[in-house]
């Protein structure tokens, strides 16, 4: 298969998943969605470390940081995502979402001494924060105190992921990334589970119309599973640069299929927000000198992903 057909697919998938999202929550609460979601996924990505014969660490250490890498990535952010996409537009919620790259720099500077601050980095930080703002800046005049508490939810969410990228950066570099992405969703699984259960209920009580399984699958199976099993074909047949793009693009189609399939509105403010803060994920990642990339953050661990591939793979729903 062309690498290119895999990058357009990869696009397609985590561009879509934002709409899946919106739609399961008409019927499924926020906790319980989510916790399902990533019970069938852990299941089927348990096959392919199986399947493959993939080691698992042995190290306590490495479990505890998964635990925590997980909690941090899955319990935090999914939960305040999948709690704020209630009330806000599926587009909006993935451009607050693209801000995980900008909280990363700001986190790796304290917590990794490699990290080189460059003025492309510092502009893509104030950009991306610059487009928060001007999103920000309509939401309480337009959509009311419950969408700005959505928005807030998610960006505070994007900074929890960016900050266990961080620690993924730092500390689990030599863990397989099935095994990394499969143990970090088991973790964080279970605060989102037993939350469920306390608040929203028991899952058979649920309203399982079949546009909301339908949802359900698409993000647990295609979304999660399928998706990891083509990024993780797609960096070892094309450079890390054009692997980087997916991350660019997912936001535009997101945006794209809520105004097409669900009628969402599109703002002067959201458009140029969402400019502000893509443009400053480009600057802080796809950065360039002669001779191709470079920096700690494209030093390749043992399973051949870069730590910037690492990190891509996380930022998507």
């Amino acid at each position: 298969m062309s690498a290119r057909i895999v990058w357009l697919i990869l696009c397609g998938i985590w561009g879509s998943t934002w709409l899946a999202i919106k739609v399961g929550l008409r019927d499924l609460p926020p906790l319980s969605f989510a916790g399902i979601r990533f019970v069938i996924a852990v299941l089927l990505i348990y096959g392919v470390v199986r399947g493959l014969g993939i080691a698992l660490p042995r190290s306590r250490k490495d479990w505890t940081l998964i635990g925590l890498t997980g909690f941090l990535a899955f319990t935090v952010n999914y939960g305040l995502l999948f709690w704020g996409e209630q009330h806000i537009p599926s587009g909006l919620a993935s451009v607050l979402q693209a801000t995980i790259p900008a909280f990363g720099f700001l986190i790796a500077h304290f917590h990794l001494p490699g990290e080189r601050v460059t003025p492309g980095k510092v502009a893509g930080v104030v950009l991306g924060i610059s487009g928060v703002g001007v999103i920000f800046s309509d939401q309480l005049s337009v959509s009311g105190i419950l969408a700005l508490w959505g928005s807030a939810a998610i960006v505070v969410g994007a900074a929890a992921c960016a900050y266990a990228n961080v620690i993924v950066k730092a500390h689990c570099g030599h863990v397989h990334p099935a095994v990394l992405a499969g143990g970090q969703m088991a973790f964080g699984l279970v605060p989102l589970v037993a939350g469920g259960l306390i608040l929203e209920g028991n899952p058979f009580g649920f309203n399982w119309t079949w546009p909301a399984i339908a949802c359900l699958v698409h993000l647990a199976v295609v979304g999660s599973a399928v998706a990891f099993l083509l990024y993780y074909w797609l960096v070892r047949h094309m450079d890390v640069t054009r692997t980087m793009l997916i991350a660019l693009v997912t936001p535009l189609i997101a945006v794209a299929a809520g105004i097409v399939f669900l009628g969402e509105a599109i703002s002067w403010r959201l458009v140029a927000g969402g400019v502000c803060i893509i443009s400053g994920i480009a600057l802080i990642n796809l950065r360039r000198r002669r001779g191709g990339l470079s920096g700690p953050l494209v030093t390749a661990g043992a399973d051949g992903l870069t730590d910037v591939e690492r990190a891509a793979l996380e930022t998507h729903p």
